[in-house]
């Protein structure tokens, strides 16, 4: 966590009301039985995430910060911590499924019992731990999405295909056709400003970077595109694919984006959305899909990944005719995530924040529409696995000039 600003106590008490109901409003309409579903080691079950965020307030402010305060129930501090190996022992991620107990019900008073302490403190705060907890609401942003992608995961593979958001809408697609952006290049600062607000660690530090001219297509990949490079076999040809992609085709199976369904060869494409099946919508940009895919797309479009540093550019200086930076998807890039120079983890165990992660793993950039509101900015990271689609991933082309 950057700390790059001091939050007035009003205006971060109703940021954390606000929040946290935010949280509760996506879960409203899920049932008990839906909340408890893990339909996959990545995913999690609604009613976790709404137990980790609350775990999060818990573990970093209150108990180290608000005097008398006792843990809501010890056992929680084990069944609800993700990732931090400082803190103490934690249920296995694969098995987060198997906790029918504490019921949703209850999860609902730990939130409600948190909420009230953590409120009830929030003007006597230290700074430090103010920080903690803008860095706490942050993390519940994250976990929003989180939330709605794994039950969509978890609603995909029932037959009836439920609506995890009913009403849900799909986003407007920009008009006109795909252009490419004449991007000049040059020397180009990457990174959060101290004058932006909110920052996670791996945004900064800001520092400079030499960018060779480039083009930028002006809006995401959209559906009818990815349809073509599968009719022209794409998903059948290897010299399209890094090896690791193609051996994934192979053994899982890949024929189209995660959540595009059809009854026949020839039968028109549909699509597994919040709001249930709905017809694929040609223009709408293409999303659930791994970077291997996106990848092996851009090669076979004659084209490539934007780097972050060459969407981050584009995005900042408000390029005329750059369109969908978020809003859709979270686009793919082409760089390798890993720190800036001069990158140092913060102190004690938030510092497992994000740091700890930088192997393996690729980098997005954007935000999709189901990324909470203000959450999105220009120097946000994203991050996963080359290999995963469950989340509403997408891509944007480029070229070099």
């Amino acid at each position: 966590m950057q700390n790059l600003s001091v939050d007035p106590a009003p205006e971060l008490r109703q940021t954390y009301m606000r929040t946290r109901a935010m949280t509760e409003a996506l879960a409203k309409d899920l049932s008990p039985e839906d909340q408890c579903v893990q339909s996959m080691p990545d995913a999690s079950p609604a009613k976790w995430h709404r137990a980790h965020t609350t775990w999060f307030f818990e573990t970093f402010v209150a108990i180290r910060f608000i005097g008398g305060y006792r843990p809501f129930d010890p056992r929680y501090q084990v069944l609800f911590n993700s990732y931090y190996e400082s803190v103490g022992a934690r249920h296995p991620r694969p098995a987060r499924g198997l906790l029918t107990r504490p019921s949703a019900d209850e999860v609902t008073g730990y939130r409600q019992a948190v909420d009230a302490a953590l409120l009830q403190a929030l003007d006597a705060l230290p700074e430090e731990a103010r920080a903690l907890v803008r860095l706490g609401l942050q993390h519940e942003q994250q976990h929003q999405e989180l939330l709605v992608t794994d039950i969509l995961h978890a609603f995909a593979q029932n037959p009836m295909a439920p609506a995890c958001l009913p009403g849900w809408q799909e986003p407007a697609c920009a008009p006109g056709p795909t252009r490419f952006l004449e991007m000049q290049g040059g020397v180009a600062g990457l990174g959060a400003r101290a004058e932006d607000g909110f920052a996670f660690d791996h945004e900064t530090p800001r520092h400079r970077v030499l960018l060779s001219p480039y083009r930028l297509a002006s809006r995401l990949a959209r559906n009818d595109e990815y349809a073509a490079f599968i009719a022209d076999g794409g998903y059948r040809t290897p010299m399209l694919w890094m090896s690791d992609g193609w051996a994934r085709v192979q053994s899982e199976g890949w024929e189209a984006p995660l959540y595009w369904r059809r009854e026949a060869p020839d039968a028109s494409w549909r699509q597994m959305t919040p709001g249930g099946m709905r017809d694929l919508a040609a223009d709408g940009a293409v999303r659930h899909i791994s970077w291997y895919e996106a990848d092996a797309f851009a090669r076979w479009a004659g084209a490539r990944l934007p780097t972050e540093a060459e969407l981050e550019t584009a995005a900042t200086a408000a390029t005329e005719g750059f369109e969908q930076f978020t809003g859709h998807v979270w686009q793919w890039t082409g760089s390798a995530y890993l720190p800036y120079p001069g990158f140092r983890a913060a102190p004690g165990a938030v510092g497992e924040y994000n740091g700890k992660f930088m192997i393996n793993q690729m980098v997005l950039r954007g935000g999709s529409a189901v990324t909470p509101p203000g959450h999105a900015r220009p120097s946000y990271r994203n991050f996963f696995a080359p290999e995963k689609r469950w989340q509403f991933t997408g891509m944007r082309l480029a070229r070099d000039q």
